[in-house]
């Protein structure tokens, strides 16, 4: 069965349950203008909390998108680029690693917060607290990649010293849950399915549940980025796939059995029990009520404390952000 079979299915399925209201038409649409093009494009990697991607396609089509792409990419970090050089118009990603693309010079515009944490840290044996890291090994897959990132800001939150008091391993060969199940390292940071495959294995302790322990769980894990031409260029476009991005943010978190099942018939996550326990997990509820800017804040003066970004919040807040479509959709979609 295709991709786009199983969405079709989908999406019956849906309006046969009684929720069609997701996918009608909004009212809204005719004092918005006419769409100024009919084509959005989307990335397609397998991550399971970006799933608000994957459920989409039918309620873009209700905003009037007839010309809907999934562009292939290599790695869940990739879309960033990808929005930065139009190969893609909107993409869901690590806050994080929007900060440090925008600091690095990369085109993009946030928009909106999605979800709060999906990330997990895990120790080994006697590690209990970040405090614990000190004089121990963290694999990553690479240095300044997102798990390098988090965990750097982590430690130094608590007064460790992430360059000297922990031994970063690194091997392109391997991930690092692997190396963490052979024992050959003391932790690492796990997304999903990572965190829900150790729990069911019984490996490890989690030291740190970004979607319940503050800081972290404060502030938006994930954020739609747009590139700056499309929405400069489509604010009318921008605005109707955002909602429908939003509003299929509110349907992982009403029906997350349903697009579990989605997410595995399309080929976007492997074992279902695991992308229910995910989506189950991961609060897509929260977008009305946190803040995205003080998430861009956050995490733009963390990750320049600890030296991986020279940028200020304000200038890229001023540079890099348009809240103005949210605005208008927290009061259209409210609960």
């Amino acid at each position: 069965m295709t991709i786009m079979q199983t969405r079709r299915r989908f999406l019956t399925t849906l309006s046969l349950a009684g929720t069609a209201g997701l996918v009608r038409a909004p009212r809204a649409l005719g004092a918005e203008g006419a769409l100024e093009t009919t084509t959005v494009r989307l990335p397609k990697i397998a991550a399971i909390c970006i799933a608000p991607t994957y459920v989409v396609e039918g309620l873009l089509r209700a905003e009037g998108f007839t010309d809907i792409r999934y562009v292939d990419l290599p790695n869940p970090t990739a879309p960033i680029k990808a929005v930065a050089r139009g190969e893609i118009d909107f993409g869901l990603n690590y806050s994080i690693n929007y900060v440090a693309a925008i600091d690095a010079g990369e085109p993009i515009t946030l928009l909106a917060g999605i979800h709060v944490g999906c990330y997990e840290l895990f120790g080994g044996e006697g590690i209990r607290t970040i405090a614990d890291l000190k004089g121990k090994s963290v694999g990553v897959q690479a240095l300044g990649s997102t798990g390098n990132l988090l965990v750097t800001m982590m430690a130094a939150h608590v007064g460790l010293d992430p360059a000297k008091d922990i031994h970063w391993v690194t091997d392109p060969s391997i991930k690092p849950i692997e190396l963490f199940v052979q024992g050959k390292i003391d932790a690492f940071l796990g997304f999903p399915p990572e965190p829900q495959d150790l729990r069911a294995r019984r490996i490890g302790n989690v030291i740190v549940n970004s979607a319940v322990d503050p800081p972290w769980s404060q502030y938006f894990c994930c954020m739609v980025g747009g590139n700056p031409e499309y929405v400069r260029n489509h604010p009318v476009a921008t605005k109707r796939a955002l909602r429908a991005i939003l509003k299929a943010t509110d349907l992982c978190a009403s029906d997350p059995a349903r697009v579990a099942r989605q997410l595995v018939d399309g080929g976007f996550a492997q074992r279902y029990e695991y992308a229910l326990e995910a989506l189950r997990e991961i609060p897509y509820d929260r977008w009305r009520e946190y803040d995205a800017e003080d998430t861009v804040r956050f995490y733009t003066l963390r990750l320049r404390d600890v030296g991986f970004i020279k940028s200020s919040p304000q200038k890229i807040i001023a540079d890099n952000t348009d809240w103005r479509f949210l605005n208008e959709l927290k009061r259209e979609l409210k609960a």
